[in-house]
């Protein structure tokens, strides 16, 4: 593992402190405090979301950056906490009734194969609740900004791409997005600032 990737992962909680005193946190909260039943967060990094899961559900937090895990599992206390993939989930088909993703699918080396994994861990009736940071309006200025800047923005922001089509790769994948909100965060960089948070069946 490269110095860079440990140094961005140590450096990680008081980098984003501020956006998470704010509209990320206020976000966080309304998304994950609306998981039910069997819980999977993939890609749970540091453990940002952890403070705002209900009471009454039982969470397995999965991610895939050893760095990250380790700060991770030091948060979790007694949930279970795994180093894995989102695209090879080490869990039954049907295992889970809400699958959560904050800033997750941006640096997912393969989306189709990840979203794949989701459907197959999801039950029956279950949910995917989101929030991904995504591709600029079509034809926009900043569409094109982020095309051209994608590759050293992933380079400094480890494996962070930012100009896919989260709602898109969702729709090719076979899901039904049940609600999304498309919002624009002034805290963030310009290239991240279009956001999306809903659901996705």
């Amino acid at each position: 593992m490269s110095l860079w990737r440990r140094a961005f992962a140590a450096g990680y909680d008081r980098a984003t402190a501020g956006a998470e005193r704010g509209a990320l946190g206020d976000a966080r909260r309304e998304l994950v405090g609306s998981a039910r039943g069997r819980v999977l967060e993939i890609g749970a990094g540091t453990g940002a979301n952890l403070p705002h899961y209900p009471g009454e559900v039982d969470v397995v937090l999965s991610e895939p950056d050893p760095q990250m895990a380790k700060r991770l599992r030091a948060k979790s206390g007694a949930l279970r906490a795994l180093e894995a993939s989102a695209d090879a989930l080490p869990f039954s088909d049907d295992s889970f009734d809400t699958v959560v993703a904050t800033l997750v699918f941006c640096s997912v080396p393969d989306v189709p194969a990840a979203l794949r994994e989701v459907r197959r861990v999801l039950a029956p009736g279950g949910h995917l609740l989101f929030l991904e940071h995504v591709r600029g309006q079509r034809g926009s200025k900043l569409e094109r900004w982020q095309d051209r800047v994608n590759r050293p923005w992933r380079a400094l922001a480890c494996g962070c791409n930012c100009n896919r089509d989260f709602v898109g790769h969702l729709r090719a994948a076979g899901f039904t997005v049940d609600a999304v909100r498309h919002e624009a965060w002034p805290f963030m960089p310009a290239v991240v600032r279009p956001v999306v948070v809903g659901s996705a069946s």
